[in-house]
């Protein structure tokens, strides 16, 4: 029996950190494989694109590429987010399959988030630079503006897979979770023992605020000054999504007051510069865009993969990877990241 091909243009992953050895076999053993270049990509695709039932990657498609490609059943995105550079409209029409990766990583992310906020709460971080520099405090001293996770309000911007993967593991501490997604029905939060609430109810009332929402053409700088000013003194700002939802300039400047606490995973521009002023700024907890980046977790991707690829091989729906949906891939703007 003739084998399925797979286009393989995973950049910026590389099969390596996708697949372990045996999952890398079981892949080449199942499908004919092709590389695409570095270089030179349109070219590849269109004299290849014919051929192809996956590729695997999430390269420029426009409709004139995508009328060739008369055999694919799947583009398996590979990125932590869909990307506006398909039209997605034409695969949704013939069947062809979008998916992503994305939910490998909210796991991750999850735990580093609960982590990040307890040291916070605690002040763990900077008490561990305090005792290497022989300025540790004991006792009540070093806990004066420390408080417990417990019992705190808690608000969620975005309720996909981060969240999903975050709410489980602050339950245990407080059940007051607080709900901001204009795209989930309030019947679902609200079934789960949650409120549904607006953005200014959550940065009005709530005492830490994860931002864990996707980056849409309506979102982009959403959390602004208006909103950062209506947050309570000693509350927790966790940001952990994509820095594209926050104006950051409002954000640094709502810090340097002094009474809130912030954490981010995630900047505008990545790599952050060495000299750029957000690393001197006070009461940040910084993290270089890493809470996903597990090996297991980079594993698991190409483990999903290989699943969804032989549900779809038997014209099953994929149900590992995220799909695509009709109602937000038209807001998407997200570009290709270097990491996750």
């Amino acid at each position: 029996m003739k084998k399925s091909i797979v286009i393989l243009d995973p950049f910026p992953r590389t099969l390596d950190l996708m697949f372990s050895k045996e999952k890398l076999k079981i892949l080449k053993s199942k499908y004919q494989t092709i590389t695409a270049p570095k270089k030179n990509k349109k070219n590849f695709y269109k004299k290849n694109i014919h051929r192809a039932t996956f590729i695997m990657g999430q390269p420029d498609l426009n409709k004139k590429l995508l009328i060739k490609a008369t055999k694919l059943k799947a583009i398996i995105n590979v990125e932590s987010n869909f990307m506006n550079n398909v039209d997605y409209d034409y695969c949704f029409k013939k069947g062809i399959h979008v998916i992503a990766t994305s939910p490998v990583f909210s796991k991750p992310v999850a735990e580093i988030a609960l982590g990040m906020t307890l040291s916070l709460l605690r002040n763990i971080h900077n008490a561990h630079f305090d005792f290497i520099k022989g300025k540790e405090k004991y006792g009540l001293e070093s806990n004066l503006n420390s408080t417990l996770l417990s019992e705190k309000k808690i608000g969620l911007m975005g309720f996909g897979d981060l969240a999903k993967s975050l709410y489980p593991l602050l339950l245990p501490f407080t059940k007051d979770i607080n709900v901001y997604d204009p795209w989930v029905p309030k019947k679902i939060i609200q079934k789960l023992g949650f409120k549904s609430v607006s953005l200014n109810q959550m940065f009005r009332n709530c005492e830490i605020i994860y931002v864990l929402a996707a980056v849409t053409k309506k979102n982009q700088n959403l959390i602004d000054k208006k909103l950062l000013n209506k947050m309570k003194s000693n509350s927790l700002f966790i940001l952990m999504s994509r820095a594209a939802v926050v104006n950051f300039k409002d954000l640094i400047k709502r810090v340097k007051k002094g009474d809130i606490f912030v954490a981010t995973d995630v900047f505008p521009e990545e790599p952050v510069k060495k000299n750029d002023p957000i690393r001197k700024v006070k009461n940040i907890l910084f993290s270089a865009h890493r809470a996903g980046a597990l090996k297991t977790a980079f594993f698991n991707m190409g483990n999903i993969v290989l699943k969804d690829m032989d549900l779809i091989s038997n014209n099953l729906q994929p149900k590992h990877c995220k799909k695509a949906e009709r109602k937000t891939v038209g807001l998407l703007t997200s570009k290709p990241v270097a990491i996750n």
